[in-house]
């Protein structure tokens, strides 16, 4: 392993570190040694009084409008935030002297601004303000315009439907989540506040500052007299850092036991009906349902809309007619829709407990929240935060959160791939019999047919943004229309064009346009042909795999394709040539739309 290249980065930072370092132990010695380092002089304390204050204002000005100006930025995309990102990146690319001037221009004493102010807008604490703010505020706007960006979308895309309006969502959600980031902007700008000359002495020479004093004491005094304001900079520089260094973490107090549960009230459930057409860059989704049934899932590959059609049910994206029960709820935002949505991520909020995620709902019951936590097997996991979680354990606190607040509407994306084989079994027969105890209503996204099956009472299957099958599963299961969607759907042995000769046909079928199977437990894997059996082409045994309860045997078939095959005990080995068969009631066919 070469390793050259890691001790020549080590040495590269060594020098960087050293090229820093050196000036300031320099300084620290001569300091130690010094006998008139300038603490006495009576400018100094006020000096550095007026830069605290002017930049602690300066701050407070760049936290109330510089933060909401990085969430505009990192939210929107377009000429007019590109624009907006230039001009609050200006100051930074512009020498401080030139700034000092421009601002002369707009708050000089001979200005609009300057007139109507009684010339105070110079040379005062004003404009000390003023230039200060100039030069800093974009560090904190560009720390947190890349804390914004960083934020997981999905949670406010959850506090939005779980009844938080877009004021709450900020302050409740995104502020917190980006709080680190914006905690370092903050420090960063406090302290390039603190620290101008450039600006500062073109619109505020008086009141000295600290800079503004170094330099005087530069330009008229002995060295040694800067060595107190120096290493005040430094210590205050120092106090700062380590304050944008620390974690403060809330106080998360024990709960004693949960209040007791309250199980949810029995409804009628709410059937969905809805028309979407999305684009999102090249990609566009078409598909229509009408209100069919209050149990509905979509299976679909990767990137076929899935999603993005959960999200306009859901309200978080305005691409869709959608109606609950007949009645429109289109124009309704997020926040007004009632419905329960577990993302993909789980959305959960970083630093709350599960008996925090569970009640943070608008109107959430903490008897119902207490009753999810202990249906979804959570109780003792109350006082746990996300990042002590597993996967598992977190689609399930999303789950009991979306459901706490009995939503008139349950939207599920993918909610039970991270669990357990075991937990996922028992949890997909408790929604199941929820769906019909309580008449609890949902929307499932899903890869597994199984699922899909289990928990819904019609379908669509998606590809591409388009519709390929929809109706109900009985239907949709037996019949498929392509090959394509009886294989999204786990379907095995489909083929297309005419059965075998001695299949059972419907009097009206049609075999010039057809699907047929045949179930894998049915096939016949023999030697020789059997004359009770429908013959399906004779084969070569490719692999035999065994699955524990059974052996699944896949036979390429002579101008067929490969044919899996069910059995109890595995007869034929990998290369063995065999008749395949069936039974003419295991044979199913079916007519496809032309």
């Amino acid at each position: 392993m070469n390793r050259r290249a890691p001790r020549t980065l080590a040495l590269l930072g060594a020098l960087l570190v050293l090229y820093l370092a050196y000036p300031v132990g320099a300084f620290v010695i001569r300091l130690a040694s010094s006998s008139d380092a300038g603490w006495h002089d009576p400018g100094l304390w006020s000096a550095l009084r007026v830069s605290a204050f002017a930049a602690t204002i300066s701050l407070a000005i760049g936290v109330l409008t510089g933060i909401p100006l990085a969430f505009f930025l990192a939210r929107r995309r377009g000429f007019i935030s590109s624009l907006l990102s230039v001009l609050v990146q200006l100051p930074l690319a512009v020498p401080p002297l030139i700034s000092g001037v421009l601002l002369i221009y707009i708050v000089g004493p001979y200005t609009f601004l300057g007139q109507h102010t009684g010339e105070r807008l110079t040379q005062t604490i004003y404009g000390m303000v003023i230039a200060m703010s100039w030069v800093s505020i974009p560090f904190l706007v560009v720390a947190a315009r890349s804390a914004f960006r960083a934020v997981d979308p999905a949670l406010s895309d959850v506090a939005a439907t779980l009844g938080h309006r877009p004021l709450s969502t900020f302050l409740r959600v995104e502020l917190p989540a980006a709080s680190e980031g914006i905690r370092g902007g903050m420090i960063l700008m406090w302290l390039r506040a603190f620290g101008e000359y450039g600006t500062v002495s073109v619109l505020a020479y008086h009141p000295y500052g600290l800079p503004v004093y170094v330099d005087n004491l530069f330009s008229s005094a002995p060295l040694s007299q800067t060595e107190a304001p120096t290493a005040l900079a430094f210590c205050v520089a120092i106090v700062a850092i380590a304050l944008g260094a620390l974690h403060w973490k809330p106080r998360l107090r024990s709960r004693r036991g949960l209040p007791a549960g309250a199980a949810p009230v029995a409804g009628s459930g709410t059937r969905v009906g809805f028309e979407v057409d999305e684009t999102v860059g090249g990609f566009s989704l078409r598909l229509t349902q009408r209100e069919a049934s209050q149990r509905l899932a979509i299976v679909g590959p990767s990137g076929a809309g899935k999603s993005l059609t959960l999200r306009s049910l859901a309200g978080l994206s305005r691409g869709a007619s959608v109606s609950f029960n007949g009645s429109d709820v289109s124009r309704l935002p997020a926040h007004k829709r009632g419905v329960g949505y577990v993302p993909q991520g789980y959305g959960l909020q970083p630093g709350r407990t599960v008996w925090q995620q569970a009640n943070f709902g608008t109107g959430t019951s903490p008897a119902r929240a207490a009753w999810w936590l202990h249906t979804l097997g959570l109780e003792e996991l109350a006082d746990r935060v996300p990042s002590e979680l597993s996967g598992g354990q977190r689609q399930r606190v999303a789950l009991a959160r979306a459901l706490a607040r009995d939503p008139r509407v349950l939207l599920l994306d993918e909610p039970l791939s991270a669990l357990d084989t075991p937990v996922r079994v028992a949890l997909r027969h408790e929604l199941r019999r929820l769906q019909h105890s309580v008449g609890l209503s949902t929307v499932l996204v899903t890869h597994d047919p199984t699922e899909a099956a289990m928990l819904a009472d019609d379908i669509i299957v998606l590809s591409a943004g388009r519709v390929l099958q929809s109706g109900p599963c009985s239907v949709v299961f037996r019949q498929p229309v392509s090959a394509e969607v009886a294989g999204l759907l786990g379907i095995d042995n489909v083929f297309n064009g005419p059965p075998p000769l001695g299949a059972r046909l419907a009097p009206d079928f049609d075999p010039s346009a057809c699907l047929w199977r045949v179930a894998p437990e049915a096939v016949d894997l023999s030697g020789s042909a059997r004359p009770d059996l429908v013959r399906l082409g004779s084969g070569t045994v490719q692999d035999v795999i065994d699955l524990g309860t059974h052996f699944e045997s896949i036979v390429e078939v002579d101008g067929l394709g490969p044919v899996r095959a069910h059995m109890t005990v595995a007869e034929l080995a990998a290369g063995s040539r065999c008749e395949v068969q069936a039974a003419a009631e295991a044979l199913s066919a079916w007519n496809t739309p032309v």
